[in-house]
């Protein structure tokens, strides 16, 4: 098998970008600049054809993967794995950026919007809290809680210190589930009617609690639990 370096000049990633634009590109062939070498045998880019097969072709997917994990893999070492991992989170991080800075939530949809590129992609659980004003416009978010895959607690009179103090007047409750399962626990459940009773006690609308789960979601109030 030829190495890239052997390919006709206009299927060498690098020259297809430098003519023809980074949109040309497969995946695949973008990680391949990036590790920039393959081995006997195998390219660059067949290596990483074999990676995202292996996570779905899902660069969400390959985020989530440790430097252990891809060191496996025939061609790639720690320093790739490093490369790999961070070209992945960019592209997170290049969501978060394209969300608008006073976003209204409008909608449970709008919710999930605002919080996707923050959950998808956390193997640990994470608890957040959306603050809102008088016009849904989000005032900015607070972390409650980071616990373990199993789980994260949350104080009720903690996420009601943040509310108050952030002179919200709605909030959304959203945390993950790193496990993949979108259906609530029975103690998800506990949390969405302490916390809804807790904020509707001051006058604070409890919109509602998202749960993500990969890039699959479940929301309270979608299913008529709020």
């Amino acid at each position: 098998m030829k190495t890239i370096k052997e390919w006709a000049p206009e299927d060498r990633p690098r020259e297809r970008l430098l003519a023809n634009g980074a949109e040309t590109l497969s995946k695949a062939e973008l990680l391949a600049i990036l590790i920039g070498s393959g081995v006997p045998g195998k390219s660059a880019v067949d290596i990483m054809r074999t990676v995202l097969a292996d996570y779905g072709d899902s660069l969400m997917s390959l985020a989530k993967a440790s430097v252990q994990e891809l060191t496996r893999y025939e061609g790639i070492g720690e320093a790739k794995a490093v490369t790999i991992i961070a070209a992945c989170q960019l592209a997170n991080q290049r969501l978060k950026e394209g969300l608008p800075k006073r976003m209204r939530i409008n909608s449970s949809a709008d919710a999930v919007e605002y919080f996707r590129p923050r959950m998808q992609d956390l193997q640990v659980e994470e608890c957040h809290l959306l603050l809102l004003d008088q016009g849904m416009a989000v005032k900015g978010s607070v972390l409650l809680s980071r616990g373990g895959i199993a789980g994260a607690s949350v104080d009720v009179r903690c996420l009601l210190r943040h509310a108050i103090l952030g002179q919200a007047v709605a909030v959304v409750l959203c945390h993950n589930h790193p496990s993949g399962r979108k259906q609530p626990s029975r103690e998800d459940d506990n949390l969405t009617r302490k916390a809804a009773e807790a904020c509707g006690a001051v006058n604070i609308r409890f919109v509602d609690h998202i749960i993500f789960a990969g890039n699959d979601y479940y929301s309270y109030s979608e299913n008529g639990k709020i």
